[in-house]
């Protein structure tokens, strides 16, 4: 027999954590004499070991199929970029499984910006190629 069907996922339950209003900074008033103060930096909300977990949820979740690996997490200006290693067909032997990379972009909280797929490629070779 052949395997069942992948079910879709619960898209709720990829929903990123989201933050309160009370963690955003209030602005500051300053007299007309007064020098305004330095605005604060803003800490990254999510560590690359959460982004590449949240990353790897969305493609698993948007593409249906199952994740092989995150081959990428970087810290980009406004978030994350996180590459996803996906199996898209399965062959027997696995040698000659297709595999694709898809590229998530992750806000500073870990919500989805975009994703798209970067190239196709078979199992065992370096190239990654369109297709």
């Amino acid at each position: 027999m052949g395997s069942p069907r992948r079910r879709a996922r619960d898209v709720r339950a990829a929903e990123p954590y989201r933050r309160e209003e009370s963690d955003e900074y209030a602005p500051v008033m300053v007299e007309a004499d007064e020098q305004a103060p330095e605005p604060r930096r803003r800490r990254r909300t999510m560590t690359a070991v959460t982004a590449g977990e949240q990353g790897l949820r969305y493609i698993a979740d948007l593409t249906a199929r199952d994740p092989e690996a995150v081959t990428l997490v970087e810290p980009a200006e406004d978030g994350w970029t996180v590459h996803v290693e996906i199996v898209e067909d399965r062959r027997i032997p696995s040698s000659g499984d297709v595999l694709a990379v898809y590229e998530a972009e992750l806000d500073e909280e870990g919500n989805l910006l975009s994703y798209r797929r970067l190239g196709r490629y078979r199992r065992g070779t370096n190239t990654v190629g369109e297709g």
